[in-house]
């Protein structure tokens, strides 16, 4: 029997752990039901782009996310082989990586798997188009920015060419945003950074001018739709799914980049780890809808954590 209050066992549980540069979230639940979805900005790419290293004080912060989500794993009942704990660009460029592969095991029981590029990009479109409520005219191209890395796929029910470009809003930050706010100068050797890395994506196949739809997930494209929108607050049932004007973004970007980051922190929809970052990030998003034909955009909540959390339900159990 369960007791009032405490979590309900779910059928076959799965849990599926995204850990990137900047955060590291968690899924629970039945596919499609979610029982627990769970975010922590804990930075953990944070100087990698300079040092090669994970920092040890980013690795407490990732360690304490880590035992918070044992303890949610195992109130729900969750075995340890319907976990899969998968870990993205920062552990991908750190040569220190076996610490933290390490910490993950003792307090997990599973090793992460620092998954492929490629892999990223598939989870990250199956999990969006899978949330899509209306047909999508193809080809669909999935914009997926994370901290040190963004995932381009474009495909109609699966992927047909992708790429994982190490640009990321922690990466570029770092690298040409040093102002606050930023300088025309810094902001203008950002654009040319992710142009250079976008002729390298349409060079690779992952042609973004021939996208009919174009899906934004993860928190920079999330927070950019708020703003866009014009929240009160970060509300995740009014932004999923919400299609917005690329004009309106356009002009929302341009605002965000030249605020200084205390103007940034008073957005009410705006996280407080991710105001810092959020200027490169939607550098990312301009230049990418530039090369696209499109008017509006789709924003969706589901992400690579949906994919995750899917390839694990597939199993035979």
């Amino acid at each position: 029997m369960v007791e009032e209050g405490a979590p309900r066992p779910s059928r076959n549980p799965v849990a599926a752990i995204d850990c990137g540069t900047n955060t590291v979230k968690l899924l629970i639940g039945s596919m499609p039901e979610v029982a627990v979805r769970e975010m922590r900005m804990v930075r953990l790419g944070e100087g990698v782009d300079t040092t090669g290293l994970l920092s040890a004080e980013a690795l407490a912060r990732c360690f304490a996310a880590i035992d918070e989500y044992a303890a949610l794993i195992a109130e729900h009942g969750v075995p340890r082989d319907r976990i899969r704990f998968c870990a993205t660009s920062a552990t991908r460029d750190a040569a220190n990586a076996d610490v933290f592969a390490a910490g993950v095991q003792e307090r997990l029981g599973v090793r992460p798997e620092v998954i492929a590029g490629h892999e990223e990009a598939a989870l990250a479109f199956d999990g969006a188009v899978r949330n899509l409520r209306t047909p999508a005219e193809p080809p669909v191209l999935v914009v997926d920015i994370g901290g040190g890395s963004t995932e381009l796929v474009l495909g109609t029910h699966a992927p047909e060419a992708s790429i994982s470009l190490d640009i990321g809003s922690v990466r570029l930050h770092e690298r040409h945003l040093r102002d606050d706010p930023p300088t025309a100068e810094q902001v203008a050797a950002c654009a040319a950074d992710v142009d250079a890395a976008l002729d390298a994506a349409e060079a690779a196949g992952v042609e973004l001018g021939r996208a009919a739809t174009v899906v934004g997930v993860a928190g920079t494209c999330t927070t950019i739709a708020a703003g866009c929108l014009d929240l009160p607050a970060y509300d995740r049932e009014a932004i999923d799914q919400a299609v917005v004007p690329v004009s309106d973004t356009h002009a929302f970007i341009d605002r965000v980049v030249a605020a200084p980051v205390a103007e940034r922190l008073r957005m009410p929809f705006m996280h407080p780890g991710r105001a810092d970052v959020i200027d490169a990030g939607a550098v990312i998003l301009d230049r990418v809808l530039r090369r696209t034909s499109v008017y509006s955009w789709t924003v969706s909540e589901s992400d690579i954590l949906d994919g995750i959390a899917w390839s694990v339900a597939s199993r035979s159990t």
